[in-house]
């Protein structure tokens, strides 16, 4: 049984303002819950029903797990289906990545569900970083961990100052735009940065000044632009050809 106090916790962690004052975050869903099992993840605590508890006995064991009905999960969710099981973790320390292979690095890219794919993304090409502007989607946002299906545990996010990090890079900053070299034709280096703007704005200026090679998925139909998650995929698959 969930209590009001644990009720009311895992109400709160659906605002940043208390994920950052408690420095908690939720995961929600059978899967995601699952997936935290191989990650180096703390968990506080997981809430499931008793059928998700005992199919999942083993691999469970080593949480503080409370039993929930259906209706109680239901009440501390934001999921409408699947949500037999949340759990509550500790939001991990990171440091932002030195030269490592390709780091995605976002400019101002405030949805959640575009973040939550660009990280299911980077973990499906090998990708461990990103960065992001401060003013990025929160990482934690649920919708941002339920929109990653899972790779939210393998893939790192860091929110900083873009500009001054790119400023430091002593790596190729490779940037998004709507014109500049094919990424059919780019010679993509193993080190560097793959920099992508919000749909909206683009790269910003701030940014874009730290830009080494400037690359363009070539259109060959009338859309005006892609998505930005869809184009981080692109280049991604462009540059996984060259080095995987």
């Amino acid at each position: 049984m969930i209590s009001k106090n644990q009720l009311k916790l895992l109400r709160a962690l659906g605002q940043k303002k208390q994920r950052k004052a408690h420095g908690l975050f939720l995961v929600e869903g059978e899967k995601n819950v699952l997936e935290l099992v191989d990650t180096s993840l703390v968990v506080k605590q997981v809430f499931a029903t008793d059928d998700f508890l005992q199919k999942h006995a083993s691999e469970l064991s080593q949480y503080d797990c409370i039993e929930a009905s259906l209706e109680e999960l239901t009440k501390a969710s934001s999921l409408v289906s699947n949500n037999a099981a949340v759990a509550i973790v500790e939001i991990p320390n990171v440091q932002a990545p030195s030269a490592e292979g390709m780091i995605i690095a976002l400019d101002g890219v405030s949805d959640p569900g575009n973040l939550g794919t660009i990280i299911r993304i980077a973990d499906w090409y090998g990708i461990k970083h990103i960065v992001a502007s401060s003013d990025c989607a929160d990482p934690y946002n649920p919708k941002t961990i339920r929109a990653t299906m899972g790779s939210f545990g393998r893939v790192q996010v860091t929110l900083l100052d873009l500009p001054r990090y790119l400023n430091e890079a002593s790596i190729p900053v490779y940037g998004a735009f709507l014109e500049g070299e094919s990424v059919h034709s780019t010679d993509f280096s193993e080190q560097g940065i793959l920099l992508m703007g919000s749909e909206s704005h683009g790269v910003r200026p701030e940014a874009e000044q730290y830009v080494t090679d400037k690359i363009t998925i070539p259109s060959f139909g009338g859309a005006e632009s892609l998505n930005v998650a869809m184009a981080t995929g692109i280049i991604m698959d462009n540059y996984r050809r060259q080095h995987s």
